[in-house]
């Protein structure tokens, strides 16, 4: 009886040990299943620190080298194509495309064109002189005005959110990939149309990836690589060939300058390469959004500036 007393005793008296260990038990669970929200909160605090902290300077000059594959692959083929440029609003092209400083830009002409080509606003004022014999014009017009726009949208973007913030950035990259395929589409599932023909499906195409070209000029300007817009050239040529210190062994800027022209030649032969094929301007412009994506990747994982708490 005593025994029966002694094990109810100890029942009893065991009771709180098991509701301790109940609660125990309870407490081991509560992280799993309160503690997500917890986990969560701090991740959300981490990725907005890292899309709100500005960029590192340091080799992003490599992300900006990279942008003048994309223009001589755009560029050459929309010339080759609908004969207008849509990222350098301004240039010469001349008949006989052998020289190497401006094959960049005239890889993809019919060697029987023996007519000088010219940039953008060039081709607005012969246009303007004389429009009915050709509606190149009405494409230069087209193109420099988006490239007018854009350059105004992705200015003040920059200027008003901080030039260099991660997510700035990235969702600059993002509009302009984002332009890029919305071009594409409009080539890849619409009407072929004729390279002297004026249409919807020429203007509009023209008009996107004009405007996000610029993209990449104002991104060189916001992390103080002025020269490295991906838009021009000759004053790239100009620098290059004044500098002082050309022939230096460690000479950044010089580096910078060659690789400049050479991308771009790369990007223009595969320009040119997509224009005389059956994939067109529209693989060219697959390729171009696909790139542009990578950029954005680029630009998510580059290092960032540190800050006051670390």
């Amino acid at each position: 009886m005593s025994s029966t007393s002694g094990n109810h005793g100890s029942v009893t008296n065991s009771a709180p040990v098991v509701n301790g260990d109940s609660h125990a038990h309870a407490d081991e669970e509560q992280p799993l299943l309160g503690g997500g929200g917890g986990a969560r909160k701090p991740a959300s605090k981490s990725l907005r620190k890292k899309l709100t902290t500005d960029v590192q300077r340091d080799w992003a000059d490599l992300v900006l080298l990279a942008c003048y594959i994309i223009t001589g692959l755009l560029d050459s083929s929309s010339i080759s194509i609908w004969g207008s440029f849509v990222s350098m609003q301004t240039g010469k092209i001349p008949s006989k495309p052998s020289l190497p400083t401006i094959t960049a830009r005239s890889f993809a002409f019919d060697s029987t064109d023996t007519e000088q080509k010219t940039g953008n606003t060039v081709y607005i004022g012969l246009g303007l002189a004389a429009p009915t014999e050709s509606t190149r014009w009405i494409k230069s017009a087209t193109s420099l005005i988006s490239f007018c726009l854009g350059s105004f949208f992705f200015s003040r973007f920059h200027r008003f959110f901080s030039p260099k913030k991660r997510w700035v950035l990235c969702a600059s990259f993002i509009a302009q990939t984002l332009l890029c395929v919305a071009a594409a589409v409009i080539l890849t599932v619409g009407p072929v149309a004729g390279k002297d023909e004026i249409a919807w499906n020429v203007l509009v195409p023209i008009a996107l990836i004009a405007f996000q070209s610029c993209g990449q000029a104002v991104t060189s300007r916001a992390l103080k690589y002025n020269a490295l817009t991906s838009v021009v050239l000759t004053s790239i040529y100009c620098d290059l060939f004044s500098d002082a210190e050309l022939f230096s062994v460690r000479n950044a800027e010089r580096n910078r300058r060659v690789g400049a022209p050479v991308l771009l030649l790369v990007g223009a032969i595969c320009g040119g390469l997509f224009a005389h094929s059956s994939l067109g301007i529209a693989g060219a412009l697959w390729t171009a959004a696909f790139l542009k994506f990578l950029i954005v990747l680029s630009w998510f994982f580059w290092p960032g500036e540190p800050t006051s708490d670390e």
